[in-house]
């Protein structure tokens, strides 16, 4: 199965993941060396690259648009209320390290990291029946990659818990939380864009990219479950990266 997975991904996607690890391991060992807020600015926009290309490729300049557009709305809507009241992940703050934030809240770079994990769970997720189902695959699989996600971030002082968690100092409300915000961000990506017909693979690339980050930053770290759950996380994505269709 790995060999046929390897023969079906991209050289180019191989590097990235490639370049990602060795990004987490600068993230992790040298995170306060010079240029590392440029660095970080740098490789978001990088890592968000492949699915904003193959998602104009998929749906056309007027529909990307307009999806991107509004999942960077929903993002800063959801996360702003969720900064300001606590709602739905529960009580948590951005640190410095993803740099300035709109309203002194949340980081100006959200959207170009969050867009396209959504893009990747919904590309995933594809075949399911109905709209409704497929917004809540999408979802359960953004909970998962966010399971790999925000142990790493939290060691790195991209988001703070004050009251702690039982999952590597994340709580459970952050995980019902990503459920509601991933459905509805789900919901609005499919219904900005027409679905019709099989996604292209591109539009998985980014977040099979971002999970090669975040798990070699739960590795370092020494963090056993999140990095176990990347490793799985990634092998899927790239089997159903593998069964999907390069746009013509």
């Amino acid at each position: 199965m790995l060999t046929d997975l390897s023969r079906a991904t991209s050289r180019p996607l191989i590097l990235a993941c490639a370049l990602a690890l060795g990004a987490a391991f600068f993230a992790t060992r040298f995170p306060d060396v010079p240029g590392a807020s440029v660095g970080s600015y740098l490789s978001t926009f990088l890592i968000a690259l492949p699915s904003a290309v193959a998602l104009f490729r998929y749906l056309g300049w007027r529909q990307a648009t307009l999806s991107l557009l509004a999942l960077s709305a929903f993002g800063y809507a959801v996360e702003t209320l969720g900064v300001a009241t606590g709602f739905p992940y529960g009580p948590f703050y951005y640190g410095d390290a993803l740099g300035y934030k709109l309203a002194g809240l949340v980081p100006y770079l959200l959207p170009v990291s969050y867009a396209p994990l959504v893009i990747g769970a919904v590309a995933a997720s594809w075949g399911s029946p109905r709209r409704s189902l497929h917004a809540l695959a999408a979802a359960l699989l953004l909970v998962l990659m966010d399971a790999v996600l925000d142990p790493g971030a939290a060691a790195l002082g991209f988001w703070v818990w004050p009251e702690g968690g039982a999952y590597y100092g994340v709580p459970a409300s952050n995980y019902a939380g990503w459920l509601l915000s991933g459905f509805l961000a789900a919901a609005i990506l499919l219904t900005t864009g027409k679905w019709l017909n099989a996604p292209p693979p591109g539009l998985l690339d980014s977040s099979v990219i971002a999970l090669s980050f975040w798990t070699g930053v739960a590795a370092l770290s020494g963090m056993a479950l999140p990095t176990l759950l990347g490793i799985t996380l990634i092998v899927f994505l790239l089997a159903r990266r593998s069964r999907l269709r390069p746009a013509k």
